[in-house]
């Protein structure tokens, strides 16, 4: 699941303020440093607010052990994944490999989720057990709305990116995908209180 999703979702545990810096800020300073740029030198935004990105990211994850104690497995995969394409972008000057990074990540959750259910193992579990007990139907179904809203955003990311303009998308990347992710995380409130599991059953 992604960094908004777990935190939208997870009750509690850390600083707020803390988590949502950890979880946001890289995207809101991509956001801030691509039009910036762009104002002073056409053309170059998406290449410094790439660069910028991938930095950023890496603080989060440094922060992340600082703070919290800990680095998750979900943006851990998500810092590697933003490593490669976002060092592709800039050795290759072709932004179309930052554009489609959302899309690797939300197929690549999708196809984990996929997995766990084939192994009837849902893997959602291991990444919000601690902060959600659920009732085995419970994940089961949890885990496949999440697979299926992950696909939908990566369709969705690569409509966007395919035919509208690259700070559309820029906009799109921070102020839409995060947006429908918490809205959807909210969505999910009423499945977890119906298979919420008893501690006395």
């Amino acid at each position: 699941m992604s960094d908004q999703a777990r935190s939208a979702a997870r009750p509690g545990g850390a600083n707020p303020l803390i988590k949502f810096a950890i979880d946001f800020g890289p995207l809101v300073v991509f956001f801030v440093v691509y039009y910036v740029v762009e104002r002073y030198q056409p053309e170059s935004g998406i290449y410094w607010a790439t660069g910028i990105l991938m930095g950023a990211t890496a603080i989060a994850l440094v922060a992340s052990r600082l703070l919290l104690g800990h680095v998750a497995a979900v943006p851990l995969v998500t810092a590697v994944v933003v490593g490669i394409f976002g060092g592709l972008t800039i050795w290759l000057r072709d932004p179309r490999f930052v554009m489609i990074k959302p899309t690797i990540i939300n197929l690549l959750f999708a196809a984990i989720l996929g997995f766990g259910l084939v192994i009837r193992r849902p893997l959602l579990k291991l990444v919000m057990g601690e902060a959600l007990k659920l009732t085995d139907a419970g994940w089961r179904t949890l885990t496949v709305r999440w697979a299926f809203f992950f696909i939908a955003i990566a369709i969705l990311n690569e409509v966007v990116w395919r035919n509208f303009s690259q700070p559309t998308w820029v906009t799109f990347k921070v102020w839409g995908i995060l947006p429908l992710t918490l809205i959807f995380a909210v969505l999910q409130v009423g499945l977890i209180k119906r298979h919420e599991a008893r501690a006395d059953a």
